[in-house]
């Protein structure tokens, strides 16, 4: 069960990476004006907003990597991270695009169900 949870957290991670390459690098391409469905002029307009965005995304991947290569106190790390993404991920749902809730949300939450389940005793 603690291989399986590993890789549900270094997906979760990779996801938030993904997060990252697009709100920083790709929200004014093609790509990621597709995917929020934003005009050239509403991207340009709140491009700054989403780096930071992005840039918070970034900082909850290095978390959750920490938390895989910690040690000793990986499960309390893991866990923290785990949560964030979580509460990211309904906040954004709530305030943003319903759909937050699925991508960044949801994968969060069956980590943190694996990675309790795998440290159950």
């Amino acid at each position: 069960m603690n291989v399986i949870a590993g890789v549900a957290v270094a997906v979760v991670a990779g996801l938030q990476i993904f997060f990252l390459v697009l709100e920083i690098f790709l929200w004014r391409k093609p790509l990621g004006m597709r995917i929020f469905q934003m005009t050239p002029e509403v991207a340009a307009i709140c491009s700054p907003l989403a780096a930071n965005q992005g840039l918070y995304n970034g900082f909850l991947a290095a978390g959750l990597i920490w938390g895989l290569v910690a040690g000793v106190s990986e499960l309390e790390i893991q866990v923290f991270f785990l949560v964030c993404v979580v509460i990211a991920g309904v906040f954004g749902s709530v305030t943003a695009k319903r759909s937050i809730l699925w991508f960044q949300a949801l994968p969060g939450a069956i980590a943190l169900a694996l990675v309790a389940l795998a440290h159950a005793r």
